[in-house]
């Protein structure tokens, strides 16, 4: 099984552009892969709603609605907890780090052993992290 979690810009890609290139890639991977998952961590979430938030608009508010309907939120557990603390000190150990929610969403991605669905290259520092970025054309 094939899982893959989320980051922000990726379902906000998503909301944003219905038909661009992040929804394009999850269409593509569903076809060829149909046992695949397609997920987003509960801090990708609160990042989303911030946003909506802040700037209130009813079109934005649909198409969040609609986005998220077709993911499973997933929430954080004690074992992401632990993932954290430990990859937190190893980059910080080294001069590296990313702000508080990324980190937490790298820790989750590593606890599932998914791939986590990114544009921000800040995510390359994390070692053992597949990542994958759907809105740079593929290799």
């Amino acid at each position: 099984m094939s899982l893959y979690l989320l980051d922000t810009n990726i379902v906000s890609d998503m909301m944003r552009n219905p038909q661009g290139p992040a929804a394009r890639r999850a269409i593509a991977i569903s076809q060829s892969t149909p046992e695949a998952q397609f997920q987003t961590s509960v801090i990708v979430d609160c990042e989303l709603l911030y946003g909506l938030a802040r700037r209130p608009q009813e079109r934005l508010q649909a198409a969040y609605e609609r986005t998220m309907a077709t993911l499973t939120i997933l929430p954080l557990g004690t074992e992401v907890a632990q993932t954290y603390a430990n990859m937190r000190n190893a980059v910080t150990s080294i001069g590296q780090g990313l702000d508080a929610n990324d980190t937490l969403i790298a820790a989750h991605a590593l606890t599932l052993d998914a791939t986590l669905v990114s544009a921000d290259a800040a995510f390359t520092r994390i070692p053992d992290l597949k990542l994958e970025n759907w809105l740079q054309a593929k290799p």
